[in-house]
C-alpha cells in the first residue's frame, strides 16, 4: 500500500502535545478534522482502548497508536512529530517524538496488521527516522515519510 493513500498532508504535523493523553487527543482533532463523519471523542476511545492493552511505545522514540472503527471503510493515517519527547509508556522506557497513528475499519483486520508492519519497518530505518526528526514543518514532515 502506498503509503499516501491513507496519510493525507493535512494529518502530518509537527506540535508540542506535552503528555501522551493530549497526543492522542491531537490525533484525534486532526482526523475528525480531515474526515467529518468521525468524531474526535469516537477516534480517541478508540485509541485510548488499545493503549490499555499495553502501550504501542515500539521503542527509540516510536509509537504507532492504533485503533479499529466501525464507521470508516479505508484507513486513515495521522503523522505526529513532537518538538518535546513525552513520556508512553514505550518498551524500552524512553519517551517518544515520533507518533505514527493508524485507524482502520473493524473489518479490516489482516490490513491493519500489514499496514502497521510495513510502518513500523519504515520508522526502523535510522535515515528516514534522522530525516523526520531534522523536519522543520508539516509539509517537510509529509515528504520524507511518504517519499
Amino acid at each position: 500500500m502506498e503509503l499516501s493513500t491513507i496519510l493525507r498532508p493535512e494529518c502530518t504535523t509537527c506540535a508540542t502535545p506535552g503528555s501522551k493523553k493530549k497526543v492522542l487527543e491531537l490525533i484525534s482533532d486532526i482526523a475528525s478534522a480531515q474526515y467529518p463523519t468521525l468524531s474526535s471523542q469516537e477516534i480517541f476511545e478508540s485509541l485510548l482502548a488499545r493503549e490499555k492493552m499495553g502501550s504501542t511505545g515500539i521503542g527509540n522514540g516510536i509509537a504507532i497508536p492504533h485503533g479499529r472503527l466501525n464507521s470508516i471503510e479505508t484507513p486513515i493515517a495521522v503523522l505526529v512529530k513532537c518538538e518535546e519527547a513525552i513520556s508512553f509508556d514505550a518498551i524500552d522506557k524512553q519517551p517518544v517524538d515520533i507518533l505514527f497513528a493508524l485507524l482502520v475499519p473493524s473489518d479490516q483486520c489482516q490490513q491493519h496488521l500489514s499496514t502497521l508492519a510495513a510502518m513500523a519497518e519504515k520508522l526502523n530505518d535510522k535515515q528516514i527516522l534522522k530525516q523526520l526528526r531534522k523536519s522543520q514543518d508539516d509539509a517537510e514532515l509529509y515528504q520524507v515519510i511518504t517519499g
